[in-house]
This record gives C-alpha cells, sequence and structure tokens, in this order.
C-alpha cells in the first residue's frame, strides 16, 4: 500500500533516537510530508540509562513518547513499526504490513551491542542500549545483594556480592562509580545479614587507561575518583570467557579467574542491520562493525537522496577518524540533515557536515565527574555541576526535565535511590527453585 498522490517532497526517516528526531524537529516547519519510523513510541535518553540500571531513575523519567514530542508539527506522521527492508529502485521503505514512499530518507537506526564474535557472551553479560536492558540490569544488581543476604557460604556470598563491569568507556566508568555508591551509601542500613560496603566493583578494560578518549589527565583523575568509591580497576585486560559463576581475563600472558554472579557490558556496540541492508541495495562500503560509510554531506555513494546519521554511519572525513558514536554527534548530524534537505528544496547550495566538538563529560558518583570542554579540563564537583546541568538541558520534554531533576535533588539529599525494584519473572523463578530446593533438603534432613 503506497501513497503517491501528493505533490509535496516526501521525507522518511527510520529511527527516533537522537539523529532521527532531531532532523524530525528541524523539518517541523518545512513544506515536506514527513514520517518517522521507529520500533518504539518513545525516545530514549540513553546517556541516563544507567540511573534506570542503579535504581536512581524510573524509565518513564528518562523517555518521551514521540506522537507527544511532535504532536505540533501538521506535516509529521509517526508509525511505530520495524523497517524490514528498503526498496533503493521504487524508493519505498517496506514494513511489515505496508510500504512508505520517499524523495528523501534518513536512516537514524542508531546501534546494538558487540561481543566481538561471542555472542553467547550476551546470557550472561547483558548490554545497555534499551529500557528493557536497564530493567534487566537492575533486577541482576538488586537480585545480587538479596541472595547474598540469604546465603551462608562466604565464597558464594562473596561471588554475590562481586560485581564486574566490563569496559571502561563512559557508560562503563558511570555504571562501575554508580555501583561503587550504591553499594557504599545508599544500601549500608538495609541488610541485616550482609555488610553492603564490602561488595566487590571491577571495572576491566582493555585498553591502558579508562576513557581511553578522553585527555590522559581526566582518566588518572577518573579513576582516582572510581577507586575513593572502592572500584577496581584493571586496564590492559582482554576478557576471554564469561558464563554464570566467574570471568576470565587476561593481563599480558597471565589469566586471571574472578567468581562473580553478575556481570554487565559495556564494551561495545556495533551498527543495526539496516547497515547491512543498504550495503545490500546499494552496494554502499561499511566497515567492519557495520557502519556504513557516508560522504561529506552525510549521503551515500551514488545515492543523494539516502542520508545515514548518527551511530551507523562512519563519517571519518574531518578527522580521518569514525566520529564517536554520542548524542551529540546524532544531534548535529540530524539538524544537519535537515537544514541540507530543505535547502534542496529551495535549490540553495549547503556547505559540508563539519562537527562542532562542544566537549566530552562522565560523572563518577556523588559530587565528582570529568569533563573536556575545549581547552578546558574540570574535575570534581564543578564538573558534576556541568554534567548535570548539562544532561537536564537535552531532555527532550519539559515534565521529564522537572522529574528528573526533582529526583536526582531527593537522592542528593537523602541518599537514597526509589526505583530499586526487581521485576520480572525470571528471578522469581530462581528463587522458587531455590526455596523448592530447601524444602526438599528439610524433608530429607
Amino acid at each position: 500500500m503506497t501513497d503517491k498522490n501528493n505533490n509535496q517532497h516526501r521525507v522518511v526517516i527510520i529511527g527516533g533516537g537522537f539523529g532521527g528526531l532531531y532532523a524530525a524537529k528541524e523539518l517541523g516547519n518545512a513544506n515536506i510530508k514527513l514520517t518517522l519510523i521507529d520500533r518504539r513510541n518513545f525516545h530514549l535518553f540513553q546517556p541516563l540509562l544507567y540511573q534506570v540500571a542503579t535504581g536512581g531513575l524510573s524509565p518513564g523519567d528518562i523517555a518521551s513518547p514521540l506522537r507527544a514530542v511532535l504532536n505540533k508539527q501538521k506535516n509529521t506522521k509517526v508509525y511505530k513499526s520495524e523497517v524490514i527492508d528498503i526498496d533503493t529502485k521504487s524508493k519505498e521503505v517496506v514494513l511489515r504490513y505496508r510500504t512508505i514512499p520517499y524523495d528523501t530518507l534518513i536512516v537514524a537506526s542508531g546501534s546494538i551491542h558487540h561481543y566481538f564474535g561471542n555472542e553467547d557472551w550476551a546470557v550472561y553479560a547483558p548490554g545497555l542500549k534499551t529500557i528493557e536492558d536497564a530493567l534487566e540490569f537492575r533486577k541482576r544488581i538488586f537480585f545480587a545483594f538479596e541472595c547474598a543476604e540469604k546465603i551462608k557460604d562466604i565464597s558464594e556470598q562473596k561471588s554475590w556480592m562481586t560485581f564486574v563491569v566490563i569496559g571502561g568507556g563512559p557508560t562503563g566508568v558511570e555504571l562501575a562509580g554508580a555501583l561503587g555508591e550504591l553499594a557504599n551509601t545508599t544500601l549500608t542500613k538495609d541488610f541485616r545479614n550482609i555488610d553492603t560496603t564490602k561488595t566487590k566493583v571491577i571495572l576491566l578494560e582493555a585498553t591502558d587507561r579508562i576513557l581511553p578518549t578522553y585527555p590522559e589527565k581526566l582518566s588518572y583523575d577518573a579513576q582516582q575518583s572510581l577507586e575513593k568509591l572502592g572500584v577496581t580497576v584493571q586496564t590492559n585486560s582482554f576478557v576471554t570467557k564469561i558464563n554464570e559463576n566467574f570471568v576470565t581475563f587476561k593481563t599480558g600472558d597471565l589469566s586471571q579467574n574472578i567468581n562473580a554472579k553478575t556481570v554487565l557490558w559495556a564494551a561495545g556496540v556495533r551498527a543495526s542491520r539496516m547497515g547491512r541492508v543498504l550495503n545490500k541495495r546499494t552496494k554502499v562500503e561499511i566497515d567492519n562493525i557495520g557502519r556504513v560509510i557516508v560522504e561529506k554531506d552525510l549521503t551515500i555513494k551514488n545515492h543523494p537522496e539516502i542520508f545515514v546519521i548518527g551511530d551507523l554511519a562512519n563519517f571519518s572525513h574531518q578527522t580521518g577518524r569514525p566520529l564517536p558514536g554520542v548524542a551529540p554527534v546524532a544531534m548535529q548530524q540530524g539538524k544537519y540533515a535537515a537544514m541540507l534537505i530543505k535547502n534542496r528544496i529551495k535549490s540553495k547550495e549547503s556547505k559540508s557536515f563539519i562537527y562542532r566538538d562542544k566537549g566530552s563529560l562522565a560523572v563518577i558518583g556523588r559530587n565528582s565527574a570529568v569533563a573536556s570542554i575545549g581547552r578546558f579540563r574540570f574535575t570534581g564537583f564543578f564538573a558534576w555541576l556541568i554534567w548535570l546541568f548539562i544532561h537536564i538541558r537535552y531532555l527532550i520534554e519539559y515534565d521529564n526535565k522537572v522529574l528528573v531533576l526533582t529526583q536526582w535533588a531527593w537522592n542528593y539529599f537523602t541518599r537514597k535511590r526509589g526505583a530499586r525494584l526487581i521485576t520480572g519473572t525470571d528471578y522469581l523463578e530462581i528463587l522458587k527453585k531455590e526455596e523448592d530446593e530447601i524444602n526438599s533438603n528439610l524433608k530429607s534432613g
């Protein structure tokens, strides 16, 4: 089913993340017919997912319904659907139950977890990209403390109270810091049989320092802050095996095991399947993690009507290396693609895309962060304030800004994390199995 009776220029955006949503908002006043397609009905503020994972925020605090965000744009339709294919010859996006014609296509479908050929690790070490991932993290983290509370065997108890975070980029650093803060402040009075301050949080990073894309001094400061929270940082550490009971890693020629029941993955991502679809349909080149090699104007070779932006794009024209897969890159690329489309409609020329790096931020814990902004470097409380207000600023809806700011203020003064809920059936089933085993042992005894 297609609708080709409208003479307006038809723009279709695949993906409602930072790139897709910023492009859509920029095109809200354009004389076009705009369609945004996403598998979810909401935009997710991914930089704060780790706070949902550690009980600091609730999912609704960092998610904004796409229809609500775009409801004032009369030229815009939103479809909650999954894109199956792209027919570049007839210029149609193929959904499960219909097709959507386009004159210009923006592909902003993002990225997924990357286990570097060890996909079986996903069961034991989930990644953090979606709301469901964050809830899975939260379930595993708080379930671990519950298990430790009721287990008498000391070695088993220690295994439940050991958390391994794999990957020392911003997500891994922020997650490890939140876990350290959780164990050393938030939960200290909640349990009777365990001392949560004895929790081990271990951060494994394959390179020679955490936050490897940051200035070296900030990497050092971040490690110092993590260690103050009780986090053990292991650099030059390559993970070789993960299962339900331990993590094996190598440092040089030395192989070591960590007995840990809870392993969290923050080590890498790869492009969504749309990169392979475009490669198949247009013969465009993709890199080793599936990102599409784009031109200087973010279009793909021989297809100026197709833009690829955000985590899916490999834009190497500026520095010779791909731009990082972070929100500011996607935002600027979304705005640029929208601007170029409007200029084309008006027959105006556009300059090539240039990314304006406004800095890098990572929070480590209460009153502690690192910030690199232009020539300036900040650490500690001032960097933490910068991090806080920038994240509040870029939340999409006003009510999200108010909710998050209020929750952060409450958590700051009370040192509580109110969203510490264990949900889902998997762990309830485990608990039921454990209870059955206990009852069976009692009967046999």
